[in-house]
């Protein structure tokens, strides 16, 4: 059975090179499904079977940390790993999202090399 992806992003153009990205590194999904933000995301997380998520951090309505806070409360989604994909690079916000749980972080902008190497031993 594939793996499927969720990613986080309010925009749309970053989800996009995110999927190109996760493409080029040699990492296919059977279904990548997208979010514009926090709420969204947890929305999609009760309806879908998803195997892990690539958030942002900064967007609008619910934000990265607050969707992390959010999801680690609900059964049945709480364990799958959020990889988090920001401009944020700050010791502070990255660890606290590792602290709600995120499995790792990678810096916007980033390579198809650089996602392989984070995300591929999470898969």
């Amino acid at each position: 059975m594939g793996k499927n992806v969720l990613l986080v992003d309010d925009s749309s153009t970053m989800r996009k090179i995110i999927g190109r990205s996760l493409r080029q590194a040699g990492i296919e999904f059977d279904n990548i499904f997208e979010a514009a933000d926090g709420l969204e995301a947890l929305e999609v997380l009760e309806k879908e079977n998803v195997d892990i998520v690539l958030s942002d951090i900064n967007m609008p309505n619910m934000d990265g940390i607050s969707f992390l806070r959010e999801k680690s409360t609900r059964d049945g989604i709480k364990d799958i790993p959020v990889l988090m994909i920001s401009t944020e690079t700050g010791d502070d916000i990255i660890g606290e999202a590792k602290s709600l749980g995120a499995v790792g972080a990678i810096k916007k902008p980033f390579t198809p090399d650089k996602v392989n190497e984070v995300l591929g031993p999470l898969l």
